[in-house]
């Protein structure tokens, strides 16, 4: 499983600008403004030799009472979840009680924690780190988030005996993550695509609390369902404390062929829905969407969920939904073929001719647009990956390409070669000058011919 990184701290540290740059993203908000982070913010690690899950927490003041109280709850949640912790403290600001309160959180839990000395850009590392050895955990390191100074090397130190994922090839079974908030129907949904009671469920969020993998087999195919929690003990049914892993889920994505979201169309979209599918986008997963507890609902609630399902998922336009019960198994029948076809287009053999034909024909029927006078040029393309797909195109000027150009492209290929449920990325490449050295490959009569024309054209 991927190793999962959690950033702690005191407020301001520069947690948040970190978790950024380890995922390459803009996805935690960042602002010179203490406490801006009050709750865990998950994503896939990019930066270091293996892939990895980065958890930002909220900001620890150390105060006992109100919001800090809560995100001191959330940060050893996240504590629990980790597999190493990189601790965050102030180059600029020195060693203050907020650092020992987190520390002494941190010694709570038996995990190997790095000191990343943030804002230490033109400081001597020497001196920017003297005063944390006081803390007793180990060598501090000095970073900047900010400009990614050391950042690289400290990631390479800490993943350090994590062996990277093997190369991604179709296997006999297709695995299936069942992902979704607590309470959905997951375990439901599994039971009924197996035909039995595989799973333990019951009518309460935390049920699970660890992943299970069940094989089985349909039509002569062989499949892996991931419930993305497992199976609580019934014994501890009565707590009600909340058990979903957001780890788990992003955990299974990781090793899923395709995903099937499960949403409660009785308490419609929420954030964390969008969040957990939007990772699974980002990961390139293919992807279905399953909206359970359908049976019931008025027709005006209805149309309020098919409306806020187009307006909160954009993203996942290419994604087939199905409106299901899977407590009375309606519409559920449909999924597990819908698991075969997105499967299929995710590993899909686009054949160079074929896809140089389809952009050719893109651009006849739409043009890419002007740029400083000049007519972005796309000249053919060719696969450059599999699940997902990776379509590569070459050209000139394919940098200033607009993201609405590229929604266009990706659209028109997905029609023309039926990738639906599953992402398609594009990878632009501008070719070379056909001009730039030439003057070098001239032999020395036809430079001395070049030279007597310049100065013929100066006269």
């Amino acid at each position: 499983m991927l190793p999962v990184i959690a950033l702690v701290g005191r407020p301001n540290v520069g947690k948040s600008t970190l978790f950024n740059r380890l995922t390459k993203s803009r996805d935690a908000l960042v602002a010179d403004f203490p406490g801006l982070t009050r709750d865990r913010q998950y994503g896939f690690g990019k930066l270091g030799p293996v892939p990895y899950i980065v958890i930002d927490t909220g900001g620890l003041a150390g105060a006992r009472e109100g919001i800090d109280e809560l995100m001191e709850q959330q940060t050893l949640k996240a504590l629990e979840e980790a597999d190493r912790v990189v601790f965050l403290v102030d180059a600029r600001e020195g060693l203050t009680a907020a650092d020992e309160h987190v520390a002494d959180l941190v010694r709570r839990r038996d995990v190997p924690v790095t000191i990343a000395v943030n804002k230490g850009e033109g400081l001597a590392s020497d001196m920017a780190a003297s005063e944390f050895h006081a803390l007793g955990l180990g060598d501090p390191v000095v970073i900047s988030a900010a400009h990614g100074d050391r950042v690289s090397a400290m990631m390479d130190a800490i993943l350090a005996g994590f062996e990277p994922e093997p190369a991604e090839a179709p296997a006999d079974s297709v695995a299936v993550a069942v992902i979704g908030r607590p309470n959905v129907g997951k375990s439901t949904l599994i039971n009924r695509l197996l035909g039995e009671e595989r799973l333990v469920t019951f009518d309460q969020p935390g049920t699970t609390r660890d992943s299970v993998r069940v094989p089985f087999s349909r039509d002569g195919r062989d499949y892996t369902l991931i419930d993305t929690a497992g199976v609580r003990r019934r014994a501890r049914v009565h707590e009600s404390i909340e058990k979903f892993s957001i780890v788990k889920a992003l955990q299974a994505m990781e090793e899923a062929a395709v995903v099937i979201a499960v949403v409660d169309a009785r308490e419609g979209i929420t954030e964390q829905d969008v969040s957990l599918m939007g990772l699974a986008v980002e990961r390139g997963r293919a992807i279905i969407v399953a909206i359970n507890k359908w049976d019931g609902l008025a027709g005006d609630r209805r149309r309020q969920i098919r409306d806020e399902l187009d307006r909160r998922l954009p993203f996942m336009d290419f994604a087939p939904r199905y409106f299901i019960s899977a407590l009375h198994g309606t519409g559920v029948g449909d999924l597990m073929g819908s698991v075969d076809a997105v499967y299929a287009a995710a590993w899909r053999d686009l054949p160079t001719p074929d896809l140089t034909r389809a952009l050719q024909s893109a651009v006849e029927a739409h043009p890419p647009p002007l740029v400083r006078g000049r007519r972005i040029r796309l000249r053919f393309a060719h696969q450059g990956g599999r699940n997902p797909p990776v379509i590569v195109i070459h050209g000139n000027q394919t940098d200033r390409l607009p993201g609405s150009y590229k929604r266009y492209l990706i659209n028109h290929f997905r029609q023309t070669f039926g990738l639906d449920g599953t992402p398609i990325r594009l990878s632009l490449r501008t070719g070379d000058n056909p001009y730039k050295g030439r003057r070098n490959k001239l032999t020395p009569r036809q430079q001395r011919h070049r030279k007597r024309l310049i100065k013929h054209v100066k006269r």
